[in-house]
């Protein structure tokens, strides 16, 4: 793979990943037309998504101090109101809450899920899966639930929806985003409670993929960070278009593009 190509990818996952179109599919659709493309795991893949991790912790790098430092004890922590320091204890119990489920997910069907990856077919299904879960969620509109009425069982629906999303072509951001609309969050609330859980996801999957570092040449770690870069630097852009459709409450025009790549996908696949 060549630097431009690891360049392209980048883009390709900095743009996808946060917009509601599944960066693992368009990622085995892109990497499908590269002659030879190959990786050891899924090793390149998790550099990307850490890339955009990068991007996540440093457009919520308020949110996350805050939660990070409620968890300190109370001589560490500074002043604070106790509401406020419960609610951000809060967050951090639900986000472990729907990590662990997809972490379990991960886990127990870590092979089958590598062996979707090398699936078109399969991406190109769950693209139109996708676009059916944003068409469905601008028709129920968002409801008026905010981060402070978040509970326990919105956190369990949103991490199964985001252990679906191991499955390429099931967008993490779409899944999640969609759920919490459909439990009746506002798009911003679903949308931040849903970046903030893909943060110990991204930790975990990259450090479980750790293990192919040994199998990468020097000249392929050299094109994986060209990519990783890149997908940082898109996806922090690419952050702040996808909160101000939110807003506007326009994830049907994703739906659209879901179904048209899903469907010319598997058009092409036939010919």
């Amino acid at each position: 793979m060549s630097p431009l190509e690891g360049v392209v990818l980048g883009v390709v996952q900095g743009l996808t990943e946060f917009l509601p179109v599944s960066s693992s599919g368009h990622l085995v659709i892109v990497q499908s037309f590269i002659k030879g493309f190959h990786q050891p795991g899924v090793l390149f893949d998790v550099m990307l998504h850490f890339g955009t991790l990068v991007a996540v912790l440093f457009f919520f790098r308020k949110e996350v101090y805050d939660i990070l430092k409620a968890l300190l004890p109370g001589s560490l922590r500074g002043s604070g109101s106790d509401d406020l320091i419960s609610a951000r204890r809060k967050m951090a119990l639900l986000i472990v809450v729907g990590t662990g489920i997809t972490g379990v997910t991960g886990f127990l069907f870590e092979q089958d899920i590598h062996n979707l990856f090398t699936s078109v077919d399969v991406v190109a299904a769950m693209l139109i899966i996708t676009g059916l879960l944003l068409y469905l969620s601008d028709r129920k509109g968002g409801g008026d639930k905010k981060d402070k009425n978040l509970g326990f069982v919105d956190a369990v629906i949103i991490g199964m929806a985001q252990a679906c999303a191991l499955i390429p072509g099931i967008s993490r951001s779409g899944a999640t985003i969609t759920f919490g609309i459909f439990r009746g969050l506002t798009g911003e609330t679903a949308a931040r409670f849903s970046f903030l859980l893909s943060i110990p996801a991204i930790i975990g999957a990259a450090v479980f993929e750790s293990r192919y570092f040994g199998s990468a040449t020097t000249d392929e770690m050299r094109v994986y960070v060209i990519g990783m870069i890149v997908a940082a630097v898109t996806g922090f852009f690419t952050l702040k278009l996808l909160f101000f459709i939110v807003k506007r409450r326009k994830l049907s025009i994703f739906a659209y593009y879901c179904w048209i790549v899903g469907i010319s996908t598997l058009l092409m696949r036939t010919i």
